[in-house]
């Protein structure tokens, strides 16, 4: 059984990991800079996580357990007006989605270890997110588009305007460009 000190010092090791991540990336993220950043050594960062990869992997699922609308949780119940919500969160956290954003970017390289991660998330979210356009808008939104055709373009959106809110947090309102998005979601098709 796992002491409630080592789960303590586990959760502080995550979230040093996830701030030294958000400033370096996950490549210039080194074992020694993030035990440095909680008091311990490198020896002693590693009988918490014995590599590397292993603390990138256990970033990557608490973010996903401090997420309320990471994947996997309650595929289709998420509202438009409750992803809404979750923008806005999102927009009060800039250090998880600076994280999120640089592990993301890399993870698309050869080699990566979160790509593997990114790529079953993204098919989890993108279910999710047909789910929960199919649930506003049924089989076909009132552009024409079906739910599982529009879910890549939604999530696209969600993604995208992080990058562009972290680049420039002063000319991005996230939830305010979001909330334009849905409303274009439900406008007729122009023709």
């Amino acid at each position: 059984m796992v002491s409630a000190r080592n789960e303590e010092r586990r959760a502080e090791i995550l979230r040093a990991a996830l701030e030294v991540i958000a400033e370096r990336g996950y490549r210039g993220t080194t074992l020694g800079a993030v035990a440095e950043r909680v008091g311990l050594t490198q020896q002693g960062l590693l009988h918490y996580f014995p590599t590397k990869e292993a603390l990138l992997v256990a970033v990557l699922e608490a973010r996903d357990r401090w997420d309320p609308g990471a994947a996997g949780r309650s595929p289709g119940a998420w509202r438009l007006d409750l992803l809404g919500s979750l923008v806005e969160y999102n927009a009060m956290r800039p250090g998880i989605v600076q994280t999120f954003a640089a592990l993301l970017g890399e993870s698309v390289t050869d080699g990566h270890p979160a790509r593997e991660f990114f790529t079953r998330r993204y098919v989890q979210v993108r279910g999710s997110m047909a789910a929960t356009l199919r649930g506003e808008f049924g089989d076909r939104l009132p552009g024409g588009l079906t739910p599982d055709e529009a879910a890549p373009l939604l999530v696209a959106v969600m993604d995208g305007l992080q990058y562009q809110w972290l680049l420039d947090p002063e000319a991005v309102d996230m939830p305010a460009a979001f909330r334009a998005f849905v409303a274009l979601l439900g406008a007729p098709a122009v023709r």
